[in-house]
């Protein structure tokens, strides 16, 4: 474990190049340690699963969607339940790496409500998620559904999960060895991307794309 002084967003940035992601034991810690699974969680790009209802609902548009215009506040969702690993420090170095640049979410908005999102770190064409909540049936989905849509667009190579679950793998995310992780994560370090630099794309193409294989 390492405390807040050793941390600095030059050092987490280091350790996501190096295939660690920091959690703690929970929002009343002051301790962090760093994570490196034997099994990683990934989601291939061009094998996102848009259920029949998941489509219908994108279809309609029930939300409006945005990109990096509330990032602490999805951090605050994220964190906003009884059992969360993201503590004050955790919170307050992703606000750093946002204002440098390097972390970024995607909002879904009910009018002027907030009710869901999710957020992550990008290096070079690599995104880390780390988080995401929903407050609305549906709500983080379609923000995952347009976040794949968008990693695609702007070129990334590699959307880390960290860690595989139920909800997860029925949207199409994996589990992949640590060495195999090692190898696209490697790749991905060796391109180039720029989260937001198409805009948000309309729901027919977020669902068109959904369909795609490269």
């Amino acid at each position: 474990m390492t405390s807040r002084s050793g941390l600095s967003p030059e050092r987490l940035l280091q350790g996501y190049a190096s295939g660690i992601f920091p959690m703690s034991e929970g929002r009343d810690t002051d301790e962090i340690f760093w994570v490196d699974p034997r099994q990683r969680g990934i989601f291939p790009l061009d094998r996102f699963h848009i259920s029949r209802s998941l489509r219908k609902t994108l279809l309609k548009e029930p939300f409006r969607l945005t990109l990096d215009q509330a990032f602490m506040q999805v951090v605050e969702g994220c964190a906003d339940r009884a059992d969360t690993w993201i503590n004050r420090t955790i919170f307050n170095l992703y606000g750093e790496l946002h204002a440098l640049g390097f972390a970024h979410s995607i909002e879904v908005w009910d009018n002027d409500d907030l009710v869901g999102g999710v957020y992550g770190v990008t290096l070079k064409a690599a995104f880390f998620g780390e988080s995401m909540f929903s407050r609305r049936t549906d709500a983080s989905k379609i923000a995952l559904a347009y976040l794949v849509a968008s990693l695609r667009s702007d070129g990334f190579k590699l959307f880390d999960t960290q860690f595989l679950t139920d909800h997860l793998a029925s949207l199409g995310a994996i589990e992949v060895p640590r060495h195999v992780y090692q190898q696209r994560l490697a790749d991905a370090l060796e391109g180039s991307a720029k989260f937001g630099a198409t805009p948000l794309l309309p729901s027919q193409e977020v669902v068109q794309l959904s369909t795609q294989t490269s």
